[in-house]
C-alpha cells in the first residue's frame, strides 16, 4: 500500500532518529558530568565502609574512604558532594547537640573533604537535626511531641555556623521549618560566612521513597514528618514556599523527590531565576536497582533515562547516587 507522508515537507520526523550519530545531534537535553552532585554518608567510629542494605552499592563511609569517594567524584568531573553524617548512637539526644559540636563527625567530615579536594569540589552539607536526635525528627521536640518550628529555627542557626566554620561552600537545610532560609542566612552573615551559599530544600514531599535513607542514616525516627513535610497532593503549595524561600535570600532550591515530583520540578524551573536542582532519592535509586537486580530492566539505560528526565523537567543540578559512575561514563 502506497502511502503520501513523503510528500509534506517536514512530515517525517523518524530521519532525526536514523542512527546514534544523528541522534546525538539532534538531542535537545545532554546530561554532563557537572550537572550531577553525590550524596554521601559518613558514619562516626567505623574504620571500614558500611554496606546499606537497601541500597546496594552505597555505603555508610569511614572518613578515609569518604576522602577518595571525593577525589573520585573530582576526578569523574562532578560537580558537587553533599554530606551527611552519622553520629554513634550513644551521642544522639533531644537537642541533636551532635549536629553542632564543631568535632561533630558531619564538621569533621567537612574538614576532611576540604583538606583532601581544596575548592575542587563543591562540599555542601545537610543541615538538619533527624540524623542527630534521639527521636528522629529533624527538630526539638514539645512536651506534646510537636516539633517547635521557632526553638529548631536557633538550633538551625548554629548548625550553619558550625558548618561554615569547618570550611563548607553551601548548606542545605531540609528540615522544612518555616523561615528557615532567612534565619540561616542571617546567621551565616552576621558571623562572616556571606560567601556560604543556601541551597534551601523548598519542595520537599512526605514521601514513601525515603525508606532506604533512613537506613542510610541511621534514623531514630519512630511515626511520620507530615507535619513539616508537604503533601504529595499539593502542587501550590510547593509555589508558596519557592516564593518564601527567595524572599529570605535563598541562592539555589530544590524539589526532593525527584520523579514523582517533574511536574513541580518544571512549574519551579520556570518560575526562577536562580538554579534548580532535584533530589533523585534513596527510594528511587533503589527501584532501579532492584529491578535491574531481577533481570526486569536495563539498569544503565534506565539510570540515564532517568536522569535525562529529571534534566528535561528543568534541573540544572541532580542530586543522585551514581553521580561518579554516571559521570564516568559521559565523560
Amino acid at each position: 500500500m502506497s502511502t503520501t507522508y513523503g510528500t509534506f515537507p517536514g512530515a517525517r520526523p523518524r530521519r532525526l532518529r536514523t542512527t546514534p550519530a544523528m541522534r546525538r545531534m539532534v538531542a535537545e537535553y545532554r546530561l554532563h558530568p557537572s550537572d550531577l552532585i553525590l550524596p554521601a554518608f559518613v558514619r562516626e567510629g567505623v574504620s571500614e565502609p558500611v554496606p546499606i542494605s537497601a541500597m546496594p552499592g552505597v555505603v555508610q563511609h569511614s572518613r578515609d574512604t569518604l576522602r577518595k569517594a571525593a577525589v573520585e567524584a573530582v576526578a569523574a568531573g562532578v560537580s558537587g558532594i553533599m554530606l551527611f553524617g552519622v553520629p554513634e548512637e550513644a551521642k544522639k539526644d533531644a537537642l541533636g547537640t551532635a549536629g553542632t559540636d564543631p568535632d561533630g563527625i558531619l564538621q569533621v567530615a567537612i574538614r576532611d573533604v576540604k583538606a583532601e579536594v581544596g575548592d575542587e569540589l563543591v562540599i555542601m552539607s545537610d543541615l538538619c537535626l533527624d540524623e542527630f536526635t534521639d527521636h528522629g525528627h529533624c527538630g526539638v521536640v514539645d512536651s506534646e511531641g510537636r516539633v517547635d518550628n521557632d526553638a529548631t529555627l536557633e538550633r538551625y542557626a548554629e548548625m550553619a555556623q558550625v558548618q561554615a566554620d569547618a570550611g563548607v561552600h553551601v548548606v542545605g537545610p531540609s528540615g522544612m521549618m518555616d523561615g528557615q532560609v532567612g534565619v540561616i542566612r542571617d546567621a551565616l552573615d552576621q558571623t562572616g560566612h556571606e560567601d556560604v551559599s543556601v541551597l534551601a530544600y523548598t519542595a520537599k514531599y512526605a514521601s514513601a521513597f525515603y525508606g532506604p535513607f533512613r537506613e542510610a542514616v541511621g534514623s531514630s525516627l519512630q511515626g511520620d514528618r507530615k507535619t513539616y513535610q508537604q503533601d504529595p497532593a499539593n502542587l501550590r503549595e510547593s509555589m508558596r514556599e519557592l516564593a518564601l524561600d527567595l524572599e529570605e535570600g535563598a541562592d539555589m532550591v530544590m524539589v526532593k523527590p525527584a520523579l514523582p515530583y517533574l511536574d513541580v520540578l518544571a512549574k519551579v524551573a520556570e518560575a526562577v531565576d536562580v538554579p534548580v536542582a532535584a533530589y533523585q532519592i534513596s527510594g528511587e535509586y533503589a527501584m532501579v536497582e532492584a529491578a535491574a537486580a531481577n533481570g526486569w530492566i536495563d539498569r544503565d539505560r534506565a539510570i540515564l533515562e532517568t536522569l535525562t528526565g529529571i534534566k528535561r523537567a528543568g534541573a540544572n543540578m541532580i542530586l543522585t547516587y551514581w553521580a561518579t559512575e554516571v559521570a564516568r561514563k559521559l565523560g
